[in-house]
């Protein structure tokens, strides 16, 4: 079953339960807001710091505060899940807190401080910490740009991009001003547009 933009996940919910994909609506990012919201109303808790934050995915930015370049990250504990992502693609894979390498592997985030300057010699000291416990994907947290992971030489590594993009789609299309597109874009026919994305859903029915 796959997750509309919409959709939150009930608390301690293990996505083991689901099918592979755990797709998402490709106008919109998957983010903990909606079940944040839940738990709060439930529990009457304070603000949770994975507030209105994206779940992370490979095509996302890692840093570290001793390093000098941004690696992607990179899914080793499962093939199964997926934000924002009907089709299965790697790149959408959801990255999990037992996920401790990136891409470049070797020397990921370049030169270290703590080293002189000298490369990137990353070892992680355990598993990223602040995952997002209530959503699981075979018995692992997901993380969230709220997470933070630290190396043995002394880097904290944190997230820079969780990856994710909004698209705009055929409904943002319909919905908007045409008269207000002309300021922004007085090249483009904004209404000649909508028709045509109308005309061709019209064919499709």
């Amino acid at each position: 079953m796959g997750y509309d933009g919409g959709g939150a996940l009930s608390s301690n919910e293990d996505l083991d339960s689901e099918e592979p994909n755990a797709a998402q609506n490709p106008e919109e990012g998957k983010s903990c807001e909606n079940e944040e919201e839940k738990e709060k109303k439930e529990s009457g808790s304070q603000s949770s710091e994975h507030d209105g934050k994206y779940f992370v995915i490979p095509k996302g930015k890692a840093m570290c505060d001793k390093g000098t370049t941004f690696p992607n990250f990179k899914v080793t504990s499962h093939q199964k899940h997926y934000w924002n992502d009907a089709e299965g693609q790697a790149d959408y894979l959801a990255v999990t807190e037992d996920d401790l390498t990136f891409n470049p592997p070797a020397a990921p985030f370049g030169s270290c401080s703590v080293k002189n300057g000298n490369p990137c010699t990353f070892a992680p000291a355990g598993k990223w910490q602040k995952p997002y416990k209530k959503v699981k994907v075979m018995g692992k947290s997901c993380l969230t740009e709220a997470s933070e992971l630290m190396c043995i030489i002394g880097g904290k590594i944190t997230v820079l991009k969780h990856g994710q993009q909004s698209e705009a789609g055929k409904s943002n299309v319909k919905k908007a001003s045409a008269k207000e597109q002309h300021v922004y874009n007085p090249l483009v026919y904004f209404e000649e547009f909508q028709e045509e994305i109308n005309g061709n859903e019209a064919e499709v029915w």
